[in-house]
């Protein structure tokens, strides 16, 4: 495999090839896919490596101070030949990398072969194509998380604690000096807390920088505008806190902090800057000084990182590695966005001329990533594999058709089910209503009194034994969908489940193994759009194509009421997981296909999507599902572009197609038509006369799954190839 090293004697840089780790007990090999250069402390090194060795003893006076020691207990000849050994070595560079886990060590639990995380460590998360990871020094990266901001892990995990030993609160008021990589992050974190920050950097592009970024006002260390920004902000009273995130020789940085501290401050050291406290102005203040240690309790404790020995929380509720954890979780959910401190991404081979250009200054940059494009693409394999679509094997029974009526049992009565869908059927001739059930009895008694059911129940096993009940329609919330699908295909009932149809690839698979034990393959997942009248008529004046297609989506999805069931995603899902299933069946249908492949990105927080499907004819489909529309905006706009024409749906109201003539829909006289009158219709006439299901059982797995495969694409940044089974 190939390392980036450095020669601290003489300065070289180079990319090597040196053994693959080995995976030893307590950790992980994890293949790189992104490393962060870290532009203070690895161009420190880089610089003093340069230097004379006058230099690198002024530079170094802690090691000069050893050398010393050494001297007096060895004598000069030993001392010398140990030191120009160590120094004419190669040393590794790195310490902040994502990538994904290629073997699990024993001892190892939390984590599987290729599952993604991010790692930290001048030791283990190296600039280096393979890693061993020892346990405390990674942490899984959460779903959505692209790679390439995993890869800020430790250097935000730096920033958070310099935050934590400022202890901020609400309403206070910090100043951050240098405003590089670290000091970028602390301005976030520190305004994700309810802080405001007066940003001083040198640099006019990282003070614009950093107030795009959330500071309040940003200024150069010598102008009036940061002693002034600081009195408006404090009312003359001077700062709450000072993070000195600069570094170099000057004693700048402690003395502006002084001066601009309110009385009993708190001064929070996290970079490498001169400390040559002013005395008096520290002590009539009676400041607080404070250092921060790196990533947090456990840095350099080697029971802690090698030995995996965590601390228990009770007593130290910031670990290190729980530093790492909580930023991964904060970009996840947006509150820090690092996606602007990307300043260039270099591939890995280039490692040593991006080190030269950032150096000599020719390369100005507040981040830069090493990608490599090999590792990626392994890691794409094992992250965002080749999903295979699963293959629907039954052993066909044969389809018992129902009497007269129609016996329908419906396992949920929630909002969906009353305004939605019971009140087409409860009226429906040849449909009798036979059960309902809930989890509670009055939900059911509720159900049972508007809408007629024969019986209400708790029981759902007496329903499923119960030989007269023709289907079961499974109307729940979505974390109990597939395995009530798979109870009731193993009953040998017809089944109506509501979207998703399974939140998993092992729920999906779960349900396709009771179809192929059962041999009932009898089932229909709410999938309506393709049945709205409106929709179904444009289509038709559309035509057949003849060449590749291009289709738009977007869906106004707005924003959920804080207490809402959708927002349980450790549970119930994703909310594109629950909902996005109907406009990727919608988009199939009008296509006439299924996806072959599948592309996601996402906004800050995974919020909004865009979801880009590849059809094997070329065809393409762009879902745009935001949640930041107003509300008054139609919640679903379709356009559908090919041979010269166009349709547009426009909220299921109207409709056109745009051909030699242009066709409009007239305006619908009531409410909007989604297509689950006809789509119910549908189903019970299915079940009546043991024709085929509305909707081919293979089309609803292909479907589910390349909406699942949404997920697997955001985590890994990269497309998802759809393969079928042969």
């Amino acid at each position: 495999m190939k390392q980036v090293v450095q020669n601290y004697k003489s300065g070289e840089l180079a990319v090597l090839d040196v053994p693959v780790p080995g995976c030893k007990p307590g950790g992980v090999l994890v293949r790189s896919a992104y490393s962060l250069i870290s532009t203070g402390t690895e161009l420190m090194k880089v610089s003093e490596a340069g230097m004379s060795m006058l230099g690198k003893a002024r530079s170094r006076p802690d090691q000069v101070a050893k050398v010393m020691q050494s001297v007096a207990t060895n004598g000069v000849p030993a001392t010398y030949r140990k030191v120009m050994g160590k120094l004419d070595s190669y040393t590794p560079l790195g310490y902040s990398l994502c990538g994904v886990v290629e073997q699990v060590g024993a001892g190892i639990d939390d984590v599987k072969a290729g599952d993604l995380v991010a790692c930290a460590g001048n030791e283990h998360a190296l600039h280096a194509e393979v890693n061993w990871v020892p346990k405390n020094l990674y942490v899984p990266v959460p779903d959505g998380l692209a790679p390439r901001h995993a890869a800020f892990g430790t250097v935000g995990s730096i920033a958070l604690q310099g935050v934590r030993q400022g202890e901020p609160r609400l309403g206070e008021v910090a100043l951050v000096i240098g405003l590089g990589l670290i000091g970028q992050l602390v301005v976030q974190l520190l305004t994700a807390s309810g802080v405001r920050v007066v940003g001083v950097d040198p640099d006019p592009a990282r003070c614009e920088l950093a107030g795009r970024l959330g500071a309040a006002a940003c200024g150069d260390p010598a102008s009036a505008a940061v002693e002034s920004a600081v009195a408006e902000l404090t009312g003359g009273l001077g700062v709450d806190h000072v993070y000195l995130a600069a570094g170099g020789g000057s004693n700048q940085p402690v003395e502006l902090a002084a001066r601009l501290s309110r009385d009993r401050g708190r001064v929070v050291d996290i970079g490498k800057c001169r400390l040559d406290l002013p005395w008096n102005a520290y002590y009539e203040k009676e400041l607080d000084v404070r250092f921060s240690r790196s990533y947090g309790p456990g840095r350099y404790d080697p029971e802690y990182e090698l030995e995996g020995r965590d601390y228990p929380i009770g007593y130290v509720r910031w670990t290190e590695r729980r530093n790492l954890a909580c930023f991964l979780d904060l970009l996840a959910r947006g509150s820090v966005d690092v996606e602007p401190l990307v300043s260039h991404v270099a591939d890995f081979d280039d490692a040593v001329e991006t080190y030269r250009r950032l150096k000599d200054g020719e390369l100005k940059a507040v981040a830069v990533l090493f990608r490599y494009p090999e590792q990626e693409g392994r890691a794409g394999e094992a992250v965002a594999p080749a999903v295979a679509v699963p293959a629907v094997n039954a052993r066909r029974r044969p389809v018992r058709a129902a009497n007269a009526s129609v016996r329908l049992a419906f396992v949920g009565a929630g909002n969906y089910a009353t305004s939605m869908l019971l009140p087409h059927l409860a009226q429906r001739d040849g449909v009798e209503l036979s059960t309902v059930v809930t989890t509670t009895a009055l939900s059911a008694a509720n159900a049972q009194r508007k809408f007629g059911f024969a019986e209400a129940t708790t029981d759902l096993d007496a329903v499923l034994g119960d030989e007269s009940v023709d289907a079961v329609f499974v109307v729940t919330r979505h974390s109990s969908h597939a395995d009530l699908t798979r109870r009731a295909l193993l009953a040998g009932k017809a089944v109506f489940v509501e979207k998703p149809l399974a939140l998993t690839e092992e729920e999906l698979a779960g349900v396709l193994a009771a179809v192929e034990e059962s041999g009932n393959d009898r089932l229909q997942v709410g999938f309506n759009r393709r049945f709205s009248p409106l929709l179904r008529e444009a289509r038709a004046r559309f035509g057949t194509r003849t060449g590749p297609a291009n289709l738009r989506y977007l869906v106004n999805a707005g924003r959920l009421d804080h207490n809402s069931w959708y927002l349980r995603q450790g549970t119930e899902g994703s909310r594109f997981a629950g909902e996005g299933g109907h406009f990727i069946d919608t988009a199939s249908w009008l296509l006439g296909a299924d996806p072959v492949s599948v592309y996601a990105v996402a906004s800050p927080g995974n919020e909004d999507l865009q979801v880009v499907l590849r059809y094997p004819d070329g065809s393409t489909a762009t879902i745009s599902y935001v949640t930041s529309g107003p509300a008054g905006f139609p919640k679903e706009t379709l356009d559908l572009v090919a041979d010269g024409k166009a349709l547009r749906l426009d909220d299921f109201v109207r409709a056109f197609v745009y051909d030699r003539k242009r066709w409009v829909s007239s305006r619908l006289p009531k409410a909007r038509d989604k297509g689950q009158n006809a789509e119910l219709a549908a189903f019970v006439k299915a079940v009546r006369t043991g024709g085929p299901m509305p909707v081919p059982l293979a089309s609803l797995v292909a479907t589910t799954t390349a909406t699942l495969a949404v997920r697997t694409g955001l985590a890994a940044g990269a497309p998802v190839t759809l393969e079928r089974a042969r």
